[in-house]
């Protein structure tokens, strides 16, 4: 089997993490279940670009029961678990190309490798494997065996929908990030915690009583302006856009641009999907000792060119820490080179919030596999009937039961002439 790894011999570790995950991936072993009797993805190949962690695992072992053939590699070159990656060639013959912190060169190497694969579906977070697709570099060819692709975050749902209304999407995708149990759960539970678990391995630094600003009030930066300030933490949030302002300052967070929010901060983290959220004149205008951190997809929220300009001297102080001395002293600390913190210093979300996430995966591959044909090369929202069955199976895992209308309570709301 072709692959490219850090070490097969880290294997049993990683099977055993990959088993912990599923304990709290309840739903996600129930797709499995019928997938291993239905074999849905009979004869389908799927390439996945996505982050190698455990419940990325459970989300390829599930596949694979659907009868898929399966190839990983990884979307950042910092989010690799090494021992999950040995545990899935070694224990499930799944092919996969990721190192954690391999250099640029490798990453999209092992991006290569995946679509030399030949997929059917793309599965992507970030938009880098359908993106390299498209490019003009890659065999027109390699776009013929694929039927569609789903996409697993903000980021690379943006670049997708620009693509298609530029005209150049050349096939379909589900974006799974926009499924209600994705982007309510994950995005919000699951980056605000993970977000904040990064920054304290990294530094161990106390939140409670700190100045964090939070760069973007989208669902990933309500989770962690939320969990920061449950954590004891003073928030400030900047913001583009004034609805998402509106709501931080209702929701009882400081609102200001952010050449003034940085003056204050002792922890910045960016989380919009955008290019220098962080540049020059911000990195000018912070206090000696500022922690800056991005969670967004790409490390470009962060101009680090322009932070690298400023500084006389950079040092790796400590494990995924930077610290960079400006022309005038001050010291201004880089978290994991400006990659997603909660996966580089971390483990990325919760297992039991990424369960929902990879049941939305696992369906939409289902649904591809049935309706591809009856697609159009455009962004699609995952099913409702998808969405819905997923919330109920979770509830159900969780061993919650919620009321049903009435058929009188089911009449009234159908109707106009039920008004008194």
């Amino acid at each position: 089997m072709n692959y490219d790894i850090k070490d097969l011999n880290l294997a049993k570790e990683g099977k055993q993490r990959i088993y912990w995950a599923d304990r709290f991936m309840p739903v996600l072993a129930k797709i499995r279940e019928q997938f291993a009797r239905n074999r849905p993805l009979e004869g389908i190949r799927i390439a996945a670009c996505l982050h190698v962690t455990t419940e990325t695992a459970n989300l390829m072992r599930t596949l694979k029961s659907g009868g898929a053939e399966t190839v990983l590699c990884a979307s950042n070159p910092l989010s690799t678990q090494d021992d999950v990656a040995a545990s899935l060639v070694s224990d499930y013959d799944i092919p996969v190309f990721a190192i954690k912190g391999e250099d640029t060169e490798t990453y999209y190497h092992h991006i290569d490798a995946a679509i030399n694969f030949k997929p059917h579906i793309t599965m992507d977070d970030g938009a880098d494997l359908v993106s390299i697709l498209h490019s003009a570099e890659t065999d027109e060819k390699l776009l013929d065996n694929v039927i569609a692709g789903t996409e697993e975050t903000t980021t690379g749902v943006i670049r997708l929908k620009s693509m298609a209304n530029d005209g150049v999407l050349k096939y379909p995708i589900i974006a799974v990030n926009d499924a209600k149990t994705k982007h309510f759960f994950d995005n919000r539970y699951g980056t605000g915690q993970s977000t904040l678990d990064g920054i304290i391995r990294a530094t161990n630094i106390l939140i409670s009583g700190s100045t964090v600003v939070v760069a973007g009030y989208g669902w990933c930066g309500r989770g962690f302006a939320s969990r920061a300030s449950g954590l004891g933490a003073n928030v400030i949030v900047t913001e583009v856009n004034s609805l998402n302002a509106l709501e931080a300052v209702m929701d009882g967070f400081r609102v200001m641009p952010m050449i003034d929010a940085v003056k204050e901060a002792d922890i910045i983290c960016t989380i919009t999907g955008d290019i220098h959220v962080l540049r020059q004149e911000h990195f000018e205008a912070m206090k000696d000792g500022a922690i800056v951190a991005n969670s967004g997809h790409f490390n470009v929220e962060i101009d680090i060119p322009s932070l690298e300009e400023l500084s006389q001297h950079k040092v790796n102080v400590r494990n995924f820490v930077d610290e960079y001395t400006l022309k005038d002293g001050r010291k201004i600390f880089l978290l994991a080179e400006g990659r997603l913190i909660n996966l580089s210093s971390a483990e990325g979300h919760p297992a039991s919030v990424m369960d929902m996430s990879f049941a939305n995966q696992a369906l939409s591959a289902e649904y591809i596999a049935t309706n591809y044909q009856n697609m159009e090369n455009q962004v699609y929202n995952v099913p409702n009937q998808i969405d819905a069955s997923i919330a109920s199976l979770k509830l159900k895992a969780l061993g919650i039961e919620i009321d049903q209308l009435t058929d009188e309570q089911q009449e009234y709301l159908n109707s106009w002439t039920m008004g008194t």
